[in-house]
């Protein structure tokens, strides 16, 4: 059973959005949550979730401040992860979650494996390409995707300006310019995490 936990303490800096509360599930007041990426087995480690709560209509994409609910129980069922909360004692209080998102502190997160990385780790790494033999910046991690078969960087193009400061590119409209690179080893053979930099063959531009 998880510890108790003091729903007013202050959330942990660290907090990282991991899934969505879509329904309840059964008729004890469990929650059915949709994980955002192949990290769900965050959710299903953590002992306490952090739970948010949609604002009012008018303010689109924002929410409130984050209040803390430990996991009594939880497991993955298909797709989604169903959990019992020390916070929703019956089906009505968790349907009211519905829309809720689903917060865990990063310093929460089991140890990852050799060759194995968090999706959020890799977001916000410079990749690098190659270009005549030169590594040369392609841009920013700005999400990963999963295809089925395996994961897909959307990488932001970028430049650095003469202060070393990273530009992104833009096309005629004015809209960011993107790549999609594999996540394989065949093409991304460095990953340091450390310093939030990725190294590949992919063809770049001088």
């Amino acid at each position: 059973m998880a510890t108790s936990v003091d729903p007013e303490a202050g959330a942990p800096a660290d907090l990282v959005e991991l899934g969505r509360i879509v329904s309840a599930y059964g008729v004890r007041g469990w929650v059915k949550v949709q994980p955002y990426s192949a990290d769900g087995e965050v959710l299903l480690a953590a002992k306490t979730w952090w739970l948010k709560a949609p604002l009012p209509a008018g303010r689109q994409g924002a929410f409130s401040s984050a209040v803390a609910a430990g996991v009594l129980a939880s497991r993955p069922q298909g797709a989604t992860i169903v959990a019992q909360l020390d916070c929703v004692p019956h089906r009505e209080a968790a349907e009211a979650l519905k829309g809720h998102t689903v917060w865990v502190p990063r310093a929460d997160f089991p140890p990852s494996d050799d060759d194995e990385y968090y999706w959020v780790d890799l977001v916000g790494c410079q990749f690098f390409g190659e270009h005549e033999g030169r590594s040369v910046l392609i841009g920013i991690v700005a999400e990963v995707m999963d295809n089925g078969a395996h994961a897909v960087l959307r990488v932001g193009r970028a430049v650095q300006g003469a202060q070393g400061e990273l530009i992104p590119l833009l096309n005629a409209r004015g809209k960011p310019v993107e790549v999609l690179v594999p996540f394989v080893r065949a093409h991304v053979h460095t990953v340091d995490i450390a310093h939030k930099r990725l190294e590949s063959n992919w063809p770049a531009e001088d």
